[in-house]
């Protein structure tokens, strides 16, 4: 009886340990980033649980302040809106070096989710992103060829939703040999930590 009164209070203690933690571990969360636009703001919730590199990525250029001042230089309605890395006249900003794609993650292109924009390289992603507008079924990876590999969700759109639909209804020209870009410029004002403003508060 000793010994099954000892069993069980050994079970309980590790069930308060695990729920102690995983309080813990909820109470830090993911990280959050604001997007101030020119149209508005759009808060980003980060997974750094299932795209801890795309995610770190983000943040360093965040924290740089490399995002400032840059523009959503490519607008396609009902797809997607992709920024972070074009000045308002259409000058390309040197990102730093590419990172590995995390496209199988499990995270998929659904509405509002944020991913790593690339070239038709797979590990070509640098500090570009895009906001999907839409369900993109089709940029989820599908195999591990250079075709299917797909393109890395890392986040998800938590506040502002309705600031990314106006950006995606935005009329677009072509400039200086790019398309699908705005005729009336949205910049990212500035991109920042919402707990680190929070700590300046």
């Amino acid at each position: 009886m000793k010994r099954k009164m000892g069993a069980l209070v050994a079970a309980m203690a590790l069930l308060a340990l695990a729920a102690g933690m995983a309080g813990a571990e909820n109470k830090k969360g993911n990280p959050v980033v604001v997007l101030e636009t020119s149209k508005g703001v759009i808060e980003v919730e980060l997974n750094e649980g299932k795209a801890p590199i795309s995610s770190a990525n983000f943040l360093s250029y965040v924290d740089s302040k490399f995002f400032d001042g840059l523009i959503f230089h490519r607008v396609i309605p009902d797809f997607m809106i992709q920024g972070g890395g074009f000045t308002p006249d259409m000058a390309q900003k040197s990102g730093k070096p590419p990172i590995e794609n995390e496209a199988g993650n499990g995270l998929t292109n659904d509405k509002y989710t944020i991913a790593m924009a690339r070239t038709n390289v797979v590990n070509s992603a640098t500090s570009q992103f895009f906001i999907n507008t839409k369900d993109n079924t089709f940029l989820n990876q599908r195999d591990k060829t250079p075709q299917g590999f797909g393109y890395a969700v890392f986040g998800k759109v938590v506040k502002g939703q309705e600031v990314v639909d106006a950006i995606g209804k935005v009329k677009t020209t072509t400039k200086n040999g790019f398309a699908d870009v705005p005729v009336e410029t949205v910049t990212i004002v500035k991109a920042y930590r919402k707990d680190a403003a929070a700590a300046k508060k």
